[in-house]
């Protein structure tokens, strides 16, 4: 089992920057992969980035690309989004996610199976 927590969320302004943390506990975090989704109103859920056991590898969505960074604190047991240019269509709760699988530095859209509680993001034109 994995418990995560997500913190960090807030309302900023178009063109501004927020970092959201989660912390995880439950496994040895340095095992998994980890990911970010996000939810918007009357949307499905969409990836946004996942990165690698030791941070080499990171993946983003096209969205997000080249505003959003994501990293780990494998010390920590924690895994961060670092978000810049924020736009209003990034408005959304953003969730992080962990996979079931262990030692594996990619997941498909289908196997992640333990999610935080989110964090809201709103985004002011």
């Amino acid at each position: 089992q994995v418990q995560l927590v997500e913190s960090g969320g807030g309302l900023v302004q178009a063109g501004g920057s927020l970092r959201l943390s989660c912390a995880a506990s439950g496994r040895t975090f340095s095992t998994y992969v980890m990911g970010w989704f996000r939810l918007a109103p009357g949307k499905e859920r969409e990836f946004v980035a996942q990165i690698s056991r030791r941070g080499r590898n990171t993946y983003y969505a096209d969205s997000v690309k080249g505003r959003f960074t994501i990293s780990r604190d494998n010390a920590k047991n924690t895994v961060y989004l670092q978000m810049n240019s924020l736009k209003p269509e990034d408005t959304a709760v953003y969730y992080c996610a962990a996979p079931s699988s262990l030692y594996v530095d990619y997941v498909d859209l289908g196997g992640w199976s333990y999610w935080g509680q989110g964090t809201q993001v709103t985004v002011s034109s």
